[in-house]
C-alpha cells in the first residue's frame, strides 16, 4: 500500500538517525485523516468501523476526543465514574475517553484521536500523550495544519 503525503503525518527521526532502526520501528504508525473541528469525531467513528471491519478486535482501541465528548462516553459515565473506568480497564470494547483523561488510559495498540475543538492547547496536550498510549497505530482526525504543527514539533 502506497502512502501520500495526506495520509500520514510528518515523523521525526530517531536520536541516532539511520543507525537506531529498533526505535523507529517500535513508534507507532502515524495516520491523519483530514476533517473539519465540526467532522473530527464523524471521521473518527468511520476509522473505528474500518478497523474493526478489518479484523480489530474491538479491546485494541481506544478512542480521544479534545472537544465534545463521544455520545458513549457520555452515556457511560452517567452511570458513574467507577463504572465507566471499570469498562476500560475489562479492555473488551472500544473505548471512548475525553483527551484530558488520557494519561488515566491504558496503552492500546491503536488509538484514535479527534480534534474536534476544546480549549486552547488541548491538541497540543492530547496528541503527544496519544502517541504514548498508541502501541501500533495513531489515528487523527482533524485539521491537517493543526495536527502537523503539533505532531512535527511534539512527537
Amino acid at each position: 500500500m502506497q502512502r501520500t503525503p495526506r495520509d500520514v503525518a510528518p515523523v521525526k527521526p530517531g536520536p541516532s538517525g539511520p543507525a537506531a532502526p529498533a526505535a523507529t520501528a517500535a513508534a507507532p504508525q502515524i495516520q491523519l485523516i483530514p476533517a473539519s473541528a465540526e467532522g473530527a469525531l464523524d471521521a473518527a467513528e468511520e476509522a473505528v468501523d474500518l478497523l474493526l471491519e478489518s479484523g480489530r478486535a474491538p479491546g485494541e482501541v481506544l478512542v480521544l476526543t479534545t472537544g465534545a465528548q463521544h455520545p458513549w462516553a457520555e452515556h457511560e459515565l452517567s452511570f458513574g465514574e467507577a463504572s465507566y473506568w471499570a469498562q476500560h480497564d475489562a479492555g473488551d470494547d472500544v473505548f471512548y475517553a475525553d483527551a484530558a483523561l488520557a494519561s488515566r488510559a491504558a496503552s492500546r495498540p491503536v488509538v484514535v484521536v479527534a480534534v474536534n475543538g476544546g480549549p486552547a492547547g488541548a491538541a497540543a496536550t492530547a496528541l503527544p500523550l496519544a502517541h504514548s498510549r498508541a502501541g501500533a497505530l495513531l489515528i487523527v482526525c482533524g485539521d491537517p495544519q493543526r495536527i502537523n504543527s503539533v505532531l512535527g514539533a511534539g512527537v
